[in-house]
């Protein structure tokens, strides 16, 4: 079960990759949760997921994204990754207006499970839903994570 360090200024995240493409990310110092069908990833592979990573922590939207693996997630869960990939770093969405996105007007709730299912954060950015009213509501990283990188890309708390 390879697992991949990701050296950042802000950490190391251990990323995993399947035959598909990225398959999980996880925030430095998160317990080791490992994937039974991870791979060496193929070097342009890792560096694109390197190159995202690095320019998104920069506060920049990365140009190119490496292939994603998000077969773990429902078929509700993958529209609302997909969807995620739409919000413009430096810019948030309510669960509603997500709930709305992917055709599902009634299931915010869903979308908050969904985002806090979600095996790539960061790079499909969980981190930019929030709560209808405006308040920052929970981040599978840790609030501290969620506000960094709300901070990061300037959006004003």
């Amino acid at each position: 079960m390879p697992a991949t360090f990701i050296n950042t200024p802000l950490g190391k995240f251990r990323a995993q990759f399947t035959a598909r493409g990225l398959a999980r990310l996880q925030f430095p110092k998160a317990a080791a949760d490992p994937i039974a069908e991870s791979i060496e990833p193929p070097k342009n592979w890792l560096r694109q997921t390197t190159a995202a990573l690095k320019t998104m922590l920069a506060g920049k939207a990365p140009k190119n994204l490496p292939p994603f693996d998000l077969s773990t997630g429902t078929t509700f869960q993958q529209q609302t990754w997909r969807a995620l990939l739409r919000i413009p770093a430096g810019r948030t969405r309510g669960y509603g207006e997500l709930a709305r996105a992917v055709r599902r007007p009634k299931a915010a709730r869903a979308i908050g499970g969904a985002c806090g299912a979600n095996p790539i954060p960061v790079l499909i950015p969980c981190h930019r839903v929030i709560g209808a009213n405006g308040s920052l509501t929970g981040f599978s990283g840790g609030m501290d994570w969620k506000i960094k990188l709300l901070k990061i890309e300037r959006v004003m708390l």
